[in-house]
């Protein structure tokens, strides 16, 4: 027998009498706790980890799954949000282009880029979300600018763009001349012209501004600091400094560029350079050359009757009057000549002027009248609307709306032919009252002057009141409005000089007379004096409660065009 098997039966012959009498369960699993911590090796990591002793596991198999999940939570969602940003701001920025090329059509066949930049340009002297509360004409001559160059690049939008001349034609102190455009279509020639234009009005604006060539910042030239400038205004608080002088350049090509460009291209319509030769003339005229803006006005007024015979011109060349017995001159004869008279009156040619303004108005009012859509014999009542949105006519156009781009708008009338004496004509008559008013108030005849321009002010209200909210009439509307609001002003300016001389009369002999003893009866006559109202101090009450009453027709603005509703109408 073995050591090892006496050792066993040692053990177990041992066992029974070791073994207590009745052990307690408390004691069995002490016991046995202890027979199995010395039978188990005690290894650091197989012990349970104390917590004074700081041996935690942080970083366990269930943990590490759960961080990757988490991470992989925080990415995804992230992902998400950002995605729901990116594309919420390209469907609203997609919404905005449609809405701006309903409101400011671009011509079809022009680049993406080219259009983009035209409608933004167009879009800036209406917009009302800039951060200044002025117009930044400087972002929108900078867009104008550059939708031209796009446009007379052979390689980008330019392409049949021919030179007048071989070689072009460089006109002193203006640049190169138009361009033989031709071959282009309408919308592409009427889009080019509109952005002539609108860079000419930029450059209209910014005529007084410099550009700070060391941060490429525009300023007024009334801050810039240099010997020119000795009394500078102050910046507004918070701005940049103030530019020097020596860093300072002009900020933008002068108007007179843009409107000899449209005036020596070959391709636009009489009226397009009529329009562009009357407000070069307004802008020398505000720039003080009446010199020169008097030719002008002669070239817009040769502008105007190119396409009329010289057997039947309308009005004396000599004296410009339209003759009693000349046929009906056209729209474009009729705002030419009312722009020259205007242009005679404000340099002090009333003589001239007046006659001029005088057969102008006659020849509106004997214009024709609109002719009604519908006689009396040929009336047909019209269907009433469907109650409900929903038809299918009504869901094909909104389709057709989503799907299909806005049409380019059709020319305007040309202005070779009499106009119709409608309510836009109506409005500029309103507006030929107001000149009339304010020569002959200026000529010492200043009851008919008041008389002339209370003819105005009624004659425009009344062309508001029947517009209505009509939408095809924004042109007569504005119009209108501006004829209003300018008569409105001139009256009260006109009443209350006539009412101050008014009172300065009546004050005269009472000062002059003196007061009776104690000055008791000099009180009582002035006072029974300052309770009778004189004619002109009525009038005076009368253009208030006027103004008061016209002030709810000149706030009244059209409901704002939401980007939805232009898309969604029917």
């Amino acid at each position: 027998m073995t050591m090892q098997h006496r050792i066993l039966l040692r053990r177990l012959f041992l066992l029974p009498a070791l073994k207590p009498k009745n052990p307690t369960p408390t004691r069995l699993l002490i016991r046995q706790s202890q027979l199995n911590s010395r039978s188990r090796p005690q290894l650091p990591f197989l012990s349970t980890p104390l917590a004074k002793n700081h041996q935690f596991r942080y970083l366990t198999t269930e943990r590490k799954r759960w961080l990757v999940y988490e991470v992989y939570l925080a990415f995804k969602y992230t992902v998400y949000f950002w995605a729901i940003v990116g594309f919420s701001v390209i469907a609203y920025w997609s919404v905005q282009q449609e809405w701006l090329e309903r409101k400011y059509p671009t011509p079809h066949e022009w680049g993406f880029l080219t259009r983009l930049r035209f409608r933004v340009a167009k879009w800036g002297p209406d917009r009302t979300d800039w951060v200044g509360v002025e117009t930044d004409w400087v972002v929108i001559g900078e867009y104008a600018k550059n939708v031209i160059e796009r446009l007379e690049d052979r390689k980008i939008e330019g392409a049949g763009v021919e030179d007048l001349m071989e070689g072009g034609i460089w006109i002193d102190g203006i640049g190169n001349s138009g361009y033989d455009i031709t071959a282009k279509s309408e919308p592409w020639q009427r889009g080019y012209y509109e952005a002539l234009m609108l860079a000419a009005k930029a450059a209209e604006q910014l005529d007084d501004h410099v550009l700070d060539t060391t941060r490429r910042i525009v300023f007024p030239a009334s801050t810039v600091i240099g010997p020119s400038n000795p009394n500078p205004k102050p910046i507004p608080a918070g701005a940049e400094t103030a530019p020097r002088e020596e860093n300072c350049e002009r900020a933008f090509e002068e108007p007179e560029m843009f409107y000899m460009r449209i005036l020596t291209t070959r391709g636009f319509s009489s009226k397009q350079k009529m329009d562009a030769a009357l407000a070069y003339a307004s802008w020398l005229d505000f720039k003080e050359v009446p010199e020169a803006a008097i030719r002008m006005y002669d070239w817009a007024l040769s502008l105007a009757s190119e396409n009329t015979p010289p057997t039947e011109m309308p009005y004396d060349k000599g004296s410009y009057v339209l003759r009693d017995n000349a046929p009906t001159p056209s729209k474009n004869i009729l705002d030419a000549l009312t722009a020259l008279a205007t242009h005679k009156a404000r340099n002090g040619d009333i003589s001239s002027a007046l006659p001029i303004l005088l057969s102008i108005l006659r020849a509106r009012r004997s214009l024709p009248e609109t002719q009604p859509k519908f006689s009396s014999t040929s009336y047909t009542q019209p269907e009433p609307p469907s109650n409900s949105p929903w038809t299918a006519s009504n869901i094909l156009s909104t389709i057709k709306r989503l799907v299909a781009p806005p049409a380019y708008p059709p020319p305007p009338p040309s202005g070779d032919s009499p106009p119709i004496r409608d309510a836009q004509e109506r409005c500029e008559e309103a507006g030929l009252n107001l000149y009339i008013g304010e020569i002959i108030y200026a000529s010492r005849a200043r009851e008919d002057g008041v008389a002339w321009t209370r003819e105005a002010v009624d004659l425009a209200e009344e062309q508001l009141h029947k517009l209505g909210p009509s939408p095809h009439s924004s042109g007569a509307k504005k119009t209108c409005r501006e004829c209003l609001s300018s008569g409105l002003e001139n009256w009260a300016k006109m009443a209350a000089r006539l009412a101050r001389e008014e009172r300065e009369k009546e004050a005269a002999p009472s000062a002059s007379s003196g007061s009776t003893w104690f000055g008791l009866w000099g009180d009582s006559k002035q006072k029974r004096e300052e309770e009778t109202i004189g004619r002109w101090a009525a009038e005076e009450n009368v253009v208030k409660e006027r103004t008061r009453r016209a002030q709810d027709v000149l706030d009244e603005l059209e409901a704002p065009s939401t980007p939805f509703s232009s898309i969604f109408s029917v």
